[in-house]
């Protein structure tokens, strides 16, 4: 979520500007590259390809096999599969461990599934104004994400640029929404030069919050943009849920309105948080299965919001109550009724190995 005074630290992402200064195992780009071991998947060879309107994350820290093995199980309803490798800051782009796993990208291209990795950035609303609106840093900032793209063989790259869109006062995120516009114009048009895909991960626009993001302008130039549905309430905020009934038909009216419908993906998540109550401090991240097991352990109850339609319980730990709100496969199929009222297919998951495994079939409809 876009808060103004606060910033926003999607879930994982805690991890990653932890690691900002790790060097990868694979090559930064502008390193010498490897040649690819083999094409990129062909979608017009999979004859599953219509049914496939999934995407996913993978990320680079936890259990990365079993995340791996999870896409490849559940390749019939994905199209696309985002590695979280990569960190941009003005003309660099830095590996998280594990990046360019040419294993990882030749199990997905087996599977029939797309592999295009994520990119964050380090730089903060002011910093990456200026960037974005100088036209030689800006070119210099593309080249980099196109040395990347090229070092391996990817199907595009996705651009979850955050920390821009939290920071800074509302001057400065207006600057962030212009430079975006030119810096999202100009990498498209060079990744579609050379046949790759040009996806945006956006926050959602509902609520006075996702302002950094034109949706329509970018709708105009990205072959998909990515709607994070989830982290209404934050690690960094007062508890509540993530997601919301009322707060997707909000954000979904104001998308469709400004973005062709099939270039809309609606991710949802597959994690939780866990608050302190009476404590000033950032709740802590579960995924699904260990706020679940977490749920088990306490011995308590599992409760569901109907309002918000997602689950939650409370517990006591040290004197203290603590307060769980996630997502699992029943959320899910209380919000998909709203992605089909207004026309979109696409689906996305943060992240892989994160999920409630009925959540599939959830995406699916059942």
């Amino acid at each position: 979520m876009d808060h103004a005074s606060v910033p926003r630290i999607r879930a994982g992402l805690t991890l990653l500007l932890a690691a900002v200064t790790l060097v990868a195992a694979a090559p930064a780009a502008g390193a010498t590259a490897p040649v690819p071991s083999r094409a990129p998947a062909n979608d017009s060879a999979d004859p599953d390809s219509t049914r496939r309107t999934g995407s996913a994350w993978l990320p680079y820290w936890g259990d990365t096999e079993e995340a791996f093995q999870d896409a490849l199980q559940h390749a019939d309803q994905l199209h696309t599969v985002s590695p979280f490798w990569y960190e941009a800051s003005a003309a660099t782009v830095k590996s998280h461990p594990g990046a360019g796993s040419i294993r990882v990208i030749d199990g997905l291209h087996d599977a029939g599934i797309k592999v295009v990795p994520t990119v964050t950035e380090t730089l903060a609303a002011d910093e990456m104004a200026d960037l974005m609106h100088d036209p030689e840093r800006r070119t210099a900032h593309i080249d980099a994400l196109m040395e990347l793209v090229q070092s391996r063989a990817y199907d595009g790259l996705d651009l979850d640029y955050e920390r821009m869109a939290v920071t800074g006062d509302s001057a400065a995120r207006d600057r962030v929404r212009t430079g975006y516009n030119a810096l999202a114009r100009d990498l498209c048009a060079r990744l579609h030069a050379r046949g790759k895909q040009c996806v945006l991960t956006v926050m959602a626009r509902a609520r006075g919050n996702g302002k950094a993001f034109d949706y329509e302008e970018l709708g105009k130039v990205a072959d998909r943009i990515r709607i994070m549905g989830y982290d209404l309430h934050w690690a960094g905020g007062e508890s509540g849920p993530l997601s919301a009934t009322d707060w997707y038909e909000d954000f979904l009216r104001y998308a469709t309105d400004t973005i062709p419908r099939d270039r809309i993906e609606v991710s949802f998540p597959g994690y939780g948080w866990d608050w302190t109550t009476g404590v000033k401090a950032r709740a802590h991240h579960l995924t699904w299965k260990e706020a679940d097991a977490l749920r088990r352990q306490e011995g308590v109850g599992y409760h569901f919001d109907d309002a918000s339609g997602t689950p939650y319980f409370t517990y006591q730990k040290g004197g203290r109550a603590h307060e769980v709100w996630y997502q699992d496969a029943r959320g899910v199929r209380a919000h998909m009724p709203l992605l089909e009222k207004y026309g979109v297919r696409g689906t996305g998951l943060w992240a892989l190995g994160f999920e409630d495994p009925d959540t599939w079939a959830a995406l699916r409809g059942e």
